[in-house]
């Protein structure tokens, strides 16, 4: 299919060649500029967002150039994944990895000059064997795809992609092409030195996906939350859980919950269920699935309808890779972040466990995340603005967007906060911290001495419901930091906030309609007591107190609004899947023989 290459080389042959083995009538975006410059044999780096076909870049060119193209891939599933594609278009294409039982097919393929592609990991390529091989063959192109892999500041650095630049000056007269849709201003021009592309050779799309709708929400009850994400999308989606045991944890509960077929995904699987389930979500038109953070990486899905986050991602880069695998047919997607103080906690406190040289981006890197979550803004105008774009004020495709927060000055009790921690020791959790500055004198505050201090009692009603927002503020921006034990210290800003030369706005925490039962029990409510009585029936039976089997609040809400089905029921503030499934039933029942 190759033939012999020239300078000449027109758009219209690249066009026409475009129709006869993808069938499409026109290039996107910057692919006909990109593909120009690959056919003019001038080196390029291409940031594309995701969706955007990068890899036609490469595959095309690879159709119409005499030799080989060698493409640098960091996954075999992603390599295989597009080894499949493009063999389904007529591309004569082969791997070259540790999962390939026909390697010597496929040496023999290569040095006979009979493919177009040849995809290989960066630890393959990166050996001395292997630039052998490539003297044995003609290449037309280094392709380095995932591209920013190759810089200390991308979000997923790998050592080996730093040893691809010798093995291409080894083949001087071939050009390179580096691609990746995740890359800041900082981490592009490390791509053009690590790799020896020109500066004149960066190519930048935009970076906007409009048809992805972004959403942020504190992590309440998460199983709750992402069963109401899965009944607005009945399309196929993933959940990205932050490790595999809450992967397995999660796929169970969300499978309870919903009705929904939902399969885990981790590297601890067993191999055969691993690929089987993979099989199973890239066929299914309704199938989530939970998994790590690597999936997704090699899955070419079009059809994903939804990307959630049990926890944060590692940097706004990395959401934004992980994001975009939804809707990446074009239609409209939907993605939500979960996230709880606790994980910018230990987040920071990995920080101590990065590289001196290292430490000061991820630093950054965290912070600009953090920023992503607190705003009060456009999610989308953060995210482009991180990739150095100018966004509008306003997108209409996000949460803040579509339903505008309201915003407060909370200076004033974030130094109350503060100062409480201090004053403490940085020794003690929010819960203590909270008790001493609502006033409630328990043992522990009294043994030690806490109710003398003078932010005893210092927060009065309305600003104690602020305690829990501005806390996770406050440690998303590093200005608390969880120690090992639990406890809260000082960090990051804290000085400035405290001496008054920083301030802290925070997005006004809604009235929980999880209250319209009144922040009070209602003693006397028949009801709500023969809630309490089945609940202590169950607690007696389980061995359990009876708050472990729900709080009070929770059966307020039921008193509230009466649940008639188990579906009614598990939208209940508290009630999960394992509690809707062990005692789900019991409490509907009740509320029914009352309403009689």
């Amino acid at each position: 299919m190759a033939t012999v290459a020239s300078e000449a080389y027109s758009l219209d042959a690249a066009r026409g060649a475009l129709r006869d083995v993808f069938g499409f009538d026109d290039f996107r975006g910057i692919q006909a500029n990109v593909v120009g410059r690959v056919l003019a044999g001038r080196s390029t780096l291409a940031v594309m967002p995701t969706g955007a076909g990068k890899s036609l870049t490469y595959q095309l060119p690879a159709t119409m150039i005499e030799g080989t193209t060698v493409v640098v891939s960091p996954l075999i599933a992603l390599m295989h994944d597009q080894l499949r594609s493009a063999r389904a278009n007529g591309i004569a294409a082969a791997t070259l990895t540790s999962a390939d039982a026909d390697w010597r097919e496929t040496l023999d393929a290569f040095r006979a000059g009979a493919l177009d592609l040849l995809y290989v990991a960066p630890e393959r390529a990166s050996q001395p064997a292997f630039r052998e091989l490539l003297s044995s063959a003609r290449i037309a192109l280094f392709a380095i795809d995932e591209a920013h892999c190759v810089s200390e500041w991308g979000h997923d650095f790998r050592p080996d992609y730093r040893l691809l630049r010798p093995l291409m000056d080894a083949f001087p007269r071939v050009p390179r092409l580096a691609l990746t849709a995740t890359a800041d201003a900082h981490t592009r021009d490390d791509i053009l030195v690590q790799l020896g592309i020109p500066a004149e050779g960066l190519m930048v799309a935009g970076f906007d996906r409009p048809n992805i709708r972004y959403r942020i929400a504190h992590r309440d009850s998460i199983v709750h939350q992402l069963v109401g994400l899965m009944r607005s999308e009945p399309g196929p989606g993933i959940v990205y859980a932050p490790t595999r045991a809450k992967v397995e944890k999660l796929a169970g509960q969300l499978a309870a919950a919903s009705g929904r077929p939902v399969l885990p995904y981790h590297a601890g699987l067993e191999p055969g269920e691993r690929a089987a389930n993979q099989a199973g979500f890239v066929a299914s038109e309704d199938m989530v699935i939970v998994a790590t953070i690597a999936f997704g990486m090699g899955i070419d899905k079009p059809d994903v309808r939804f990307v959630a986050h049990a926890g944060i991602p590692k940097s706004i880069e990395a959401f934004y890779q992980e994001t975009g695998r939804a809707g990446r047919d074009g239609d409209p997607a939907q993605t939500l972040m979960l996230w709880g103080a606790g994980d910018f906690a230990q987040a920071r406190q990995r920080l101590s466990e990065v590289p001196e040289d290292r430490r000061g981006s991820e630093r950054a890197r965290l912070d600009a995340l953090a920023g992503l979550v607190e705003t009060a803004g456009c999610r989308r105008a953060v995210l482009l603005r991180h990739f150095g774009e100018d966004p509008p004020e306003a997108c209409g495709n996000c949460d803040n967007c579509l339903e505008a927060p309201g915003v407060t000055d909370a200076t004033e009790i974030a130094r109350k906060l503060l100062s409480a921690a201090y004053r403490t020791g940085q020794s003690f959790g929010l819960g203590h911290l909270q008790k001493v500055l609502t006033g409630v004198g328990d043992d522990r505050i009294v043994q030690r001495g806490h109710d003398r201090l003078s932010v005893f009692g210092i927060v009065d009603a309305e600003e104690a419901r602020l305690i829990q927002p501005v806390a996770r503020a406050l440690q998303a921006r590093g200005s608390l930091v969880a120690t090992e034990h639990g406890g809260l210290q000082l960090g990051g800003d804290a000085k400035a906030i405290l001496t008054g030369e920083r301030s802290v706005e925070i997005v006004v925490p809604p009235q929980s309609s999880r209250r319209r039962g009144g922040e009070s029990n209602p003693v006397g409510d028949p009801l709500f007591e023969a809630l309490r009585e089945v609940r202590r029936d169950l607690a007696r039976s389980a061995g359990l107190p009876p708050y472990v089997i729900f709080h009070d609040a929770t059966l307020r809400e039921m008193a509230a609004l009466k649940p008639q089905t188990l579906r009614e029921l598990a939208e209940i503030g508290g009630v999960g899947a394992r509690k809707l499934e062990a005692y789900g039933q019991a409490f509907v029942d009740a509320i029914r023989a009352h309403e009689r």
